[in-house]
């Protein structure tokens, strides 16, 4: 059996992956699944100086924390910007790297970088009376429903680090939700889609995936173990 690092994506909190990981779980793996400095169940912790740097550090030391010593990392959209700079650092200790409709950075980009002008200017406008922090991008209106909270913008702007460890992890996998539009992911997939060095996957969802297919979600993350 393996252990599995699940890790969500911005505004929202562990919740956001569903029943993925008690069915991980049901199946003889062991799951991390955390909530983010200032994020989720943590939405006390929050404060407009939290980085993209913090959030890395926090998901290694519960990886620590776990006794994890090898394991598969997974991340949902904001959480490939995480799960990358946790590769770079954990990657001769990861078996597979799974982004699930996520942001695939390349070395020294930030989401602001893989980003357009539509995010930038949503990025800079809905922090204006909460300075530093940031409203949904589906909108502010979401900041209502249970579980979502604004996403300070440090880590939207902060750079992530893919080093080497990163590129010696053996297995990578990207999984496209093509169902929803505009995306900005499209561009990742294209970058990997045919690469014989990543698993690809389109499931025609929303970019909920994990809770929209949660059968194939499951069964994408079951093939990496």
């Amino acid at each position: 059996m393996a252990s599995f690092v699940c890790i969500h994506g911005a505004w929202g909190g562990a919740w956001t992956w569903g029943d993925i990981p008690a069915r991980l779980r049901a199946l003889g793996h062991a799951v991390l699944c955390p909530d983010l400095p200032g994020m989720g169940e943590r939405v006390d912790e929050k404060h407009p100086g939290i980085t993209l740097g913090d959030h890395v550090a926090d998901v290694c030391a519960q990886i620590a924390a776990a006794g994890f010593d090898r394991f598969i990392l997974a991340g949902h959209s904001y959480g490939g910007m995480v799960i990358t700079g946790v590769a770079s650092r954990l990657g001769a200790r990861i078996d597979a790297i799974a982004y699930l409709d996520a942001f695939l950075p390349h070395d020294g980009q930030s989401l602001w970088d893989v980003t357009g002008s539509h995010e930038h200017d949503w990025y800079v406008g809905s922090q204006k009376h909460t300075p530093g922090l940031v409203a949904p991008i589906f909108g502010e209106e979401m900041l209502a429903l249970p579980g979502f909270s604004r996403q300070p913008l440090l880590t939207l702007v902060e750079a992530a680090e893919r080093g080497a460890a990163w590129d010696a992890i053996p297995r990578k996998c990207y999984v496209f939700a093509s169902a929803w539009s505009p995306s900005p992911f499209p561009r990742f997939a294209a970058e990997v889609k045919g690469d014989p060095a990543w698993d690809y996957h389109e499931l025609a969802c929303s970019h909920a995936l994990m809770t929209d297919l949660p059968d194939e979600t499951l069964a994408i993350l079951s093939s990496l173990a």
